[in-house]
């Protein structure tokens, strides 16, 4: 693969998962292995280096490096070294524990890859006891849960057992040293060992192997790293302001989309907006939003027309309806279509309860189902993790058995998740965390769930009724909520039309999703066969990138 092909892919992969950090990865990897820039043969070999290295600091205990050791060939005039050949290693230690502080005492004392920022470590203790001193511009590596990452130290400081300080020797160009360790990140973390906390020991950092460029190209690859640094900066910064725009853009069409008030707006609008919105509805996340403008379009009655033959509400409630001129302020919910009524959720059930204490004991491994609290999902019910009891032989508990239509609330800890039993799949119970709504009829239910999951409806008041300390609601709160109350037949018309979008939300979402996924398997196989592609002279030196807000490279 010739370089040239990555390039004109660029637009295809720019907006894959992370792309700016892939980009980065690659860039460093190819500076490692001598494809960033051409080499010079006037430039001093690094074996040179190393040689004065090793004179000068006598170390004569390093050992040399084996082909087998090696991952990659580089180019003439570069060396593979071990790290204790190319910078002093200090492992850290934990001081003194009365030595620390909070009040600005001492010098910064940074324990492990917590203390770490983008490139250098910002103080949350200090010492006054130091056991281990790092020196202003050592680099710090984390060693200890997690290994790899680093930082540079700005100033004096100790390090505690967490953190090593690494001194490059005179020769090793510090920023060079700090990019080649950051590219080899990954096989310094897979030395790790240990159950608790994953470390490496110093035995590890002195063995490990390091390419060594020439220092005229050590210099020459850092300033091309740093513009090349700076171009994917912005180009992530350009990506995140394009995003910033296309969820202010979105936003706005889902508002204008569900708080029109000329009342002329069908589901043929919804289809619109998900046929004519690829440039605004770009994430698989971003399509809950919509599923939440159709929800509400549909429990204020502009998603299916109106027809004035549907019998009327009358009749559907066990008590009066309100006209919302007299509670619709209240409710909270705005104005409803000519026909429709507001109810509260007890004006139209004959049970309204929870589940009893104390079930814990009957737990089984068969017998009754037992729906709890995480069985209740946004809008439906999962079967997959479905407790059993054995329920007692007396009374105790009947009233929360569940009957075919029931709707389930969550009342405790993720309040106001809904379900409704919609299939007999035997004798079942619920628990204490979990409320059970029967409706008048078990026709009412798939209407009644949807008013609940419906932002600006049941929702918004289930999660404004929250009290304690543990989120929780009491049953007086949910027989106080107030729903919309349409017309049977044109509550089954909404709900079926909800249905078909939702099936057309599931397959944008199945979309997106599978190609973010195909964007981000092309980035990783076009890099990784840059990488591999040894026959070829890839330099990224005289590659440009275009505008950051063209969001792509030639």
């Amino acid at each position: 693969m010739r370089s040239e092909f990555l390039l004109q892919n660029f637009e295809r992969i720019a907006d894959a998962p992370d792309a700016a950090t892939h980009l980065r990865r690659f860039i460093l990897a190819l500076a490692v292995r001598g494809k960033l820039l051409p080499q010079r043969p006037e430039d001093q070999p690094a074996k040179s280096i190393l040689d004065d290295i090793a004179i000068k600091m006598a170390l004569t205990t390093v050992a040399p490096v084996s082909a087998t050791e090696v991952s990659y060939a580089i180019p003439n005039g570069w060396a593979w070294a071990r790290l204790a050949h190319l910078a002093y290693i200090k492992m850290g230690q934990s001081p003194p524990a009365e030595s620390y502080n909070t009040l600005g005492d001492g010098i910064p004392f940074y324990q492990g890859k917590a203390d770490f920022g983008v490139n250098n470590p910002t103080p949350r203790y200090w010492c006054t006891a130091p056991m281990k001193i790092a020196k202003a511009g050592d680099i710090l590596i984390s060693v200890r849960a997690p290994v790899g990452p680093t930082n540079v130290a700005n100033e004096d400081c100790c390090i505690g057992r967490g953190l090593t300080a690494l001194r490059p020797y005179e020769g090793v160009d510090p920023e060079y040293f700090l990019l080649t360790l950051r590219a080899f990140e990954a096989q310094l973390a897979a030395l790790g060992f240990g159950t608790t906390f994953v470390a490496i020991n110093k035995s590890q950092l002195t063995t490990f192997c390091l390419p060594l460029a020439p220092l005229e190209e050590q210099h020459r690859i850092v300033a091309k790293v740093d513009e090349l640094m700076t171009l994917c900066d912005q180009l992530e910064a350009a990506q995140k302001e394009g995003e910033f725009q296309r969820d202010e853009l979105r936003a706005a069409s889902l508002n204008r989309l569900t708080t029109t008030d000329d009342g002329a707006r069908t589901d043929s609008d919804v289809r619109f907006f998900l046929n004519s919105s690829p440039r605004l509805i770009t994430e698989p996340e971003h399509v809950l939003a919509l599923r939440q403008a159709i929800y509400d379009l549909a429990v204020t009655g502009r998603l299916v027309t109106m027809n004035p033959s549907d019998e009327p509400v009358e009749g559907l409630s066990a008590h009066p309806s309100v006209d919302m001129s007299e509670q619709g302020s209240a409710a909270g919910v705005g104005a409803l279509p000519v026909g429709w009524r507001n109810v509260t959720l007890g004006d139209i059930t004959t049970l309204i309860t929870s589940g009893s204490r104390g079930w814990a004991q009957y737990y089984a491994d068969h017998g009754a189902i037992f729906v709890r609290s995480q069985n209740v999902k946004y809008g439906s019910l999962s079967t997959t993790d479905l407790a059993h009891v054995l329920p007692p032989a007396s009374s105790e508990g009947r009233r929360t058995q569940v009957s075919v239509g029931d709707l389930l609330v969550v009342i405790t800890g993720d309040v106001g998740h809904v379900g409704v039993w919609d299939t007999d799949l035997g004798e079942a119970y619920i628990s204490q965390h979990v409320a059970l709504v029967r409706p008048n009829s078990p026709e009412l239910s798939p209407w009644l769930r949807l008013c609940l999951i419906a932002p600006s409806a049941g929702r918004q008041q289930l999660l404004s009724s929250i009290y304690g300390g543990k989120p929780g609601l009491n049953l007086k709160q949910v027989r106080m909520v107030w729903l919309p109350l349409a017309p049977l037949l044109e509550q089954q018309r909404i709900v079926a039309r909800v249905d078909d979008l939702m099936v057309l939300c599931d397959h944008m979402e199945s979309a997106l999703a599978s190609a973010q996924d195909e964007r981000g398997r092309l980035l990783e196989a076009l890099l990784r066969e840059a990488l591999n592609d040894a026959r070829r002279n890839c330099y990224f030196g005289d590659a440009k990138f275009l505008e950051p807000a063209q969001q792509s490279m030639q």
